[in-house]
C-alpha cells in the first residue's frame, strides 16, 4: 500500500512530502524551496555571482553546479511527482501539523527542546542546527521515562501535597467567610444610608409641599378675585351688546343703562391688588450644592425652613446665614481699643475712667455685641456638626456590637 512508501516520498531536508521535487546533477531529489534555501545560504549573499552556482548536495555532500537561472532550471522528477499526487489522493490518518509552518507535519523530534517539530523548523526555523531523532527511535527511548519520573514523587511529597491542599482549602473557607461578613456589613451600612436618604428626601419634600401651600394661600385668593372682576366685566360687555342690538322701549332702555352705570361704578371702586414680586428662598438646589461641595455627608443636610420673602432680600438673608467674612477685621479695632484702654488707664488714671464710662463705653459695648453675635453663629454651626458626627459614631458602635 502507498502509505508504506511514505519515507521514500519524504524530503531529507524538510522531512515533509516532496513539494515540486527537483533533481540535482548527482541524481538526488529535493523540494525546490529546500534547494533555494540551501543555495541562498551557500552563496553568502554575494552580489557578483559566477556563471555556474556551486551547491553541496545535502545527501552525498558532493559539490554540484546549478545554472545562473537557479533551481527553476533543474529538471522536475515527474515520476516521483506522479506518485506523490496519487499518494495525496488516498485517505490518510490525521497528522499533527506545525503551528508556525502551514500544513507541515510534526514528524521530527528535537532532542534539545524535547518537542515535535516539522522539517521547516529544522531548516529555516528556530530549531535550525538542533540535534534530532526520528519518531520511532525517540518513542523507544522515552517509553520508560514516565515511570522513572514518577518514582521521584515519594510518599512524603504526596503527604505534603495533601496537607497543603487541606490548608489552602481552610484558608479559602476563612477568606470566603470574611468576604460574606463584609458583604453583610456593606448591606447593613447602605441600608442605613438609604433609610437616611429617604428620611432626608421626605423631609425636603415636606418642606417643598409646605411652601407650595404658602404659594396657594398667597395667590389663589387674588386669582379668584381677579377672575370675578373679569367675569363681571365680560357680563357688562355682553349686556351692552344686547341693549345695542335689541329694540327696547325708552323706559326699559333707560333702566338698563342705569343698571349698567351702577355696576360699572361699583366695579371701578373695587381696588386691584398690588402684586409684589415674590421668590422662593432658600432654593433646595443651592442648599444641596453647598453641602455637597464641602463634603457630601447626608446627615449634615439641614432641612431649611422655606418661606416666602420679598424679592431682593435673598442676598441679605445669605449674608445673615453665612459666617461673616469681616470677622477678623472687626477684631482688629477691638484689639486696638483694648490696648489703648490699658495705656490710657496707666497714664491718665481716674479722669480717663470717667471719660470711658460716659462716652466710650457704649461703643465698646456695641463692638462686643458684634463679636458675640458672630461667635454664637459659628458655635451653633460647630455644635450641629458635632451632634451629627456623634450620632453617626453611635450608630456605628451599635452596628458593630450587634454584629459581634
Amino acid at each position: 500500500m502507498m502509505h508504506h512508501f511514505e519515507e521514500e516520498l519524504t524530503c531529507s531536508v524538510c522531512y515533509s512530502i516532496f513539494d515540486d521535487p527537483r533533481v540535482l546533477p548527482c541524481s538526488h531529489t529535493f523540494c525546490r524551496n529546500c534547494l533555494e534555501n540551501v543555495l541562498h545560504l551557500s552563496s553568502n549573499f554575494s552580489i557578483w555571482r559566477p556563471l555556474r552556482l556551486p551547491l553541496k548536495c545535502p545527501n552525498c555532500r558532493r559539490i554540484v553546479e546549478i545554472p545562473p537561472s537557479g533551481t527553476d532550471s533543474l529538471p522536475v522528477n515527474f515520476a516521483l511527482k506522479a506518485i506523490i499526487e496519487k499518494y495525496q489522493q488516498e485517505d490518510h490518518p490525521a497528522v499533527a501539523t506545525c503551528s508556525e509552518h502551514y500544513r507541515q507535519p510534526l514528524n521530527v523530534y528535537c532532542l534539545l527542546d524535547r518537542k515535535l517539530v516539522c522539517g521547516y523548523c529544522l531548516t529555516i526555523g528556530k530549531h535550525h542546527g538542533h540535534p534530532i531523532d526520528d519518531l520511532q527511535s525517540a518513542y523507544m527511548k522515552e517509553k520508560e521515562t514516565p515511570g522513572k519520573l514518577l518514582e521521584q514523587l515519594t510518599d512524603k511529597h504526596w503527604s505534603e501535597v495533601c496537607s497543603l491542599i487541606e490548608n489552602l482549602e481552610k484558608q479559602k473557607a476563612q477568606c470566603e467567610s470574611i468576604v460574606q461578613q463584609d458583604k453583610k456589613t456593606v448591606l447593613q451600612y447602605f441600608k442605613r444610608l438609604n433609610d437616611s436618604l429617604d428620611l432626608k428626601k421626605q423631609a425636603l419634600f415636606a418642606a417643598l409641599d409646605e411652601v407650595n401651600m404658602q404659594i396657594m394661600a398667597e395667590y389663589e385668593p387674588l386669582i379668584e378675585k381677579m377672575k370675578a372682576i373679569r367675569e363681571e366685566q365680560l357680563e357688562l360687555m355682553s349686556l351692552n351688546t344686547v341693549i345695542q342690538n335689541e329694540e327696547l322701549s325708552p323706559l326699559l332702555f333707560l333702566e338698563k343703562v342705569e343698571d349698567i352705570r351702577q355696576r360699572v361704578k361699583a366695579l371701578k371702586k373695587k381696588t386691584l391688588p398690588d402684586i409684589k414680586p415674590i421668590e422662593i428662598y432658600p432654593r433646595i438646589e443651592e442648599v444641596l450644592k453647598d453641602v455637597c461641595t464641602k463634603k457630601c455627608v447626608i446627615n449634615k443636610i439641614l432641612i431649611p425652613k422655606i418661606k416666602l420673602i420679598s424679592k431682593g432680600k435673598a442676598f441679605s438673608h445669605e449674608k445673615e446665614n453665612r459666617p461673616s467674612k469681616e470677622f477678623v477685621w472687626r477684631l482688629l479695632p477691638l484689639g486696638f481699643i483694648l490696648i489703648s484702654l490699658v495705656v490710657a488707664i496707666t497714664f491718665f488714671g481716674q479722669h480717663f475712667l470717667s471719660f470711658i464710662n460716659k462716652i466710650a463705653f457704649p461703643y465698646v459695648l456695641s463692638a462686643f455685641q458684634i463679636v458675640y453675635q458672630d461667635t454664637s453663629k459659628r458655635l451653633q454651626v460647630a455644635i450641629e456638626a458635632l451632634w451629627h458626627t456623634s450620632n453617626l459614631f453611635l450608630e456605628y458602635l451599635c452596628s458593630a456590637s450587634s454584629s459581634m
